[in-house]
């Protein structure tokens, strides 16, 4: 059904090239546009680079066209994907420029982790082409793709965008309303504001959560998802917990002050040496390896999965 699909992805940067790569690794074209003749250079040398990390063939490079040519890498697409930077902003004009050269039948999608699809599409008449794409960082590594129906969603449009996700050995699913941080988003950045409040009140060190959440419940969410785990447990329990612990969890609107300190502080994390913890850029980089060999790890043992 995909075999002879043609794949555009607007963005040059690492997750624009991720994306890529998944296409092209199943053989089907890719054309990756960017506007930026530096972006364009080094596209494929960072495709290359995350296939020798996986050990896999050059090959599928061979599928891969970059283009500065906006026109010609749109209106041949039967897939549209963009990548940009996550600003409103740019992805608006992005997809303003590109409309008059939209075919009526190709699918459009933004892949964003946050912001509304109805926000990106706002005033800009797709005919109801459009769907999001959550990918997840790396992409190519990360099987999720949060599939999200919008205002200018057709039934068509989000089930023929999870066939072809499928098809490339993605798990998609459907987001069925368009809220800001769609799923998994929404619930990841609910547990780091819990931590993060634990950690502003006094409660817990930052190495101490982390040493938590990974000798206990993270165990346990790779085989056993949130609501899997309430059903084991028993609702009634679940009800019981909630009764006595909700009132206190915290619920603020607006980033904690410890958050916003070392912002201002520019205490940004592993890039800038320190953020919560300190970092040195060997302990750093362990922990990127660390993950990488995970998310490796647990891709390795899906596709046997799929080959029984």
């Amino acid at each position: 059904m995909f075999q002879s699909s043609k794949v555009t992805i607007i963005g040059a940067g690492l997750m624009g090239c991720g994306i890529a790569q998944v296409f092209a690794v199943k053989n089907l074209q890719v054309i990756i546009y960017d506007p930026m003749p530096e972006a364009r250079a080094t596209a494929k040398d960072k495709i290359a680079a995350n296939l020798s990390s996986l050990k896999l063939s050059h090959e599928s490079l061979e599928f891969i066209q970059v283009t500065g040519d906006m026109q010609s890498a749109i209106s041949s697409a039967d897939f549209i994907i963009e990548a940009a930077p996550e600003k409103l902003a740019i992805k608006q004009k992005i997809f303003a420029e590109i409309l008059p050269f939209v075919e009526p039948n190709t699918i459009v999608a933004s892949n964003t982790s946050v912001i509304p699809i109805v926000d990106i599409f706002s005033g800009l008449d797709y005919q109801n082409q459009v769907v999001g794409t959550h990918w997840w960082n790396p992409p190519y590594l990360v099987p999720l793709v949060e599939v999200v129906q919008s205002e200018q969603s057709s039934e068509h449009a989000i089930a023929t965008m999870m066939e072809l996700l499928a098809y490339v050995g993605k798990t998609p699913v459907h987001i069925k309303k368009d809220v800001p941080g769609f799923v998994g988003n929404r619930m990841q950045h609910a547990l780091w504001r819990e931590a993060i409040a634990l950690i502003n009140d006094g409660v817990c060190s930052p190495e101490g959560i982390d040493q938590v959440v990974k000798n206990s419940f993270g165990l346990r969410l790779p085989v056993l998802g949130p609501i899997e785990n309430a059903d084991l447990v028993g609702l009634d329990l679940t009800l019981d917990i909630h009764n006595v612990i909700l009132p206190s969890i915290n619920n603020q609107q607006s980033p904690a002050d410890v958050l916003k300190q070392k912002v201002a502080d520019g205490k940004l994390g592993m890039k800038s040496g320190e953020g919560f913890i300190q970092w040195s850029s060997e302990q750093a980089q362990r922990v990127r390896d660390d993950l990488s060999q995970y998310l490796l790890n647990v891709q390795n043992k899906k596709e046997k999965q799929d080959e029984i």
